[in-house]
C-alpha cells in the first residue's frame, strides 16, 4: 500500500475545533502582549500548555501567567508542561517581573497559574502569595485570579496563601471525573483531594470566589460529568469551565489519546445543568480552557453572589 493510500488511525478534528489566527489590529495587540511577556522573562500557560485559545486571548491583551518555574514536579498525562523531580527554585524577582508585565499590559483582570512544587515544604504557597501581593501592590484595582495547585493537600500552606488575600478568585482544577483519576492525573493528585482544597478555600477565605475546571473527551460518560458537577457544588464552587481535551503531543506513553470529540450541543446541555445546580458563572465549549472569559465569569459571580 502506498503512503498516499495509507489509512491514518488519528481522527480528523471536527469543524467546531477550528482556530482563527488574528490579523490587522488584533495582530498588533497580540504582538504587544507577546512583547510584555518576553521582556519580563515570564512564562505563560498559554504557551507551555499549548492552549488553542492563545491567538484569541493574546489578540485581546489577555494572558495567563505561569509562575514558580516552567517545569512541574508532576506528570499528568494530559499536560505538555515538562516534568522534573526537583526543578530550580522559583526566581526571587519573579513577583517584580510579573507585576511589571501586568502594569505594562494595563490589565483589569489577571490570571496567575502555577506549576506543582512538591519539592518545596509548603508546595510553593509562599512564593504564590508573594506574586499575588506584588501585583496587588502595583495594580490595586486589577482583580486577581489564582489558579493554584493542590499544595499536596496541605491545609496550613493553603491558610498561609489565603490569609488576608487580595484575590478575587481562587481556582483549582479537578481536571477529570473521579473514575479517570488514575489514568489522567499524577498519582499524587485526585478528585477528592482537589475537592478538599476547594472546600477549605471557601472556609478560609469566604469572600473569595472559587472556581474549577473539567476536561471531557477522556473516556467519561455524560452522566459522570453531571455527577462531577454535583460534587463541585457540595464544595460550594461558584465558577465552572468545561472544555474538550486535545492531545498536546503525539499520543503514546506520556499523552492520552482523545476518546471522543464532544459536540457543542452537549456542552450547551451541561451549561444549563450547571446553572440549575447553582453555579454563578459557566463557560463550556470545545475550545474553552480554565481561564476562558475569566473576567466575565467573575462579573457573573459578583452579580449573583450572596455574601456570608
Amino acid at each position: 500500500m502506498s503512503d498516499r493510500s495509507a489509512v491514518t488511525t488519528r481522527p480528523r478534528l471536527p469543524e467546531w475545533l477550528r482556530v482563527n489566527v488574528p490579523s490587522g489590529p488584533q495582530l498588533a495587540i497580540f504582538n504587544r502582549t507577546q512583547d510584555a511577556v518576553e521582556t519580563n522573562a515570564l512564562h505563560t500557560v498559554c504557551e507551555e500548555a499549548r492552549c488553542p485559545n492563545i491567538h484569541d486571548c493574546w489578540s485581546h491583551g489577555t494572558a495567563t501567567f505561569m509562575i514558580a518555574g516552567k517545569e512541574c514536579t508532576r506528570g499528568c498525562r494530559f499536560c505538555s508542561v515538562e516534568t522534573l523531580k526537583k526543578p530550580a527554585l522559583p526566581e526571587l524577582d519573579e513577583p517584580e517581573h510579573l507585576s511589571d508585565a501586568v502594569e505594562r499590559m494595563n490589565l483589569d483582570h489577571v490570571v496567575i497559574t502555577v506549576v506543582n512544587r512538591d519539592d518545596m515544604p509548603d508546595g510553593g504557597a509562599d512564593h504564590y502569595r508573594r506574586c499575588v501581593a506584588a501585583v496587588h501592590a502595583r495594580r490595586p484595582a486589577t482583580s486577581i485570579e489564582l489558579l493554584s495547585s493542590d499544595l499536596a493537600g496541605n491545609r496550613e500552606a493553603l491558610s498561609h496563601l489565603l490569609h488576608e488575600t487580595p484575590l478575587a478568585v481562587f481556582a483549582h482544577n479537578v481536571e477529570c471525573v473521579p473514575r479517570l483519576d488514575k489514568d489522567v492525573r499524577d498519582p499524587r493528585a485526585s478528585f477528592q483531594q482537589s475537592l478538599q482544597i476547594l472546600r477549605w478555600a471557601r472556609e478560609l477565605a469566604p469572600q473569595v470566589v472559587t472556581k474549577s475546571s473539567l476536561m471531557v473527551g477522556l473516556g467519561e460518560t455524560d452522566d459522570e460529568v453531571v455527577e462531577a458537577l454535583k460534587l463541585l457544588r457540595t464544595a460550594e464552587v461558584e465558577l465552572l469551565t468545561i472544555g474538550q481535551y486535545l492531545t498536546p503531543g503525539k499520543p503514546g506513553e506520556r499523552f492520552l489519546p482523545v476518546a471522543r470529540y464532544v459536540p457543542p450541543e452537549t456542552f450547551d446541555a451541561w451549561t444549563t445543568t450547571a446553572y440549575d445546580l447553582g453555579f454563578r458563572g459557566v463557560a463550556a465549549g470545545p475550545l474553552v480552557r480554565s481561564s476562558y472569559r475569566a473576567a466575565e465569569l467573575l462579573s457573573a459571580a459578583r452579580a449573583g453572589r450572596i455574601e456570608r
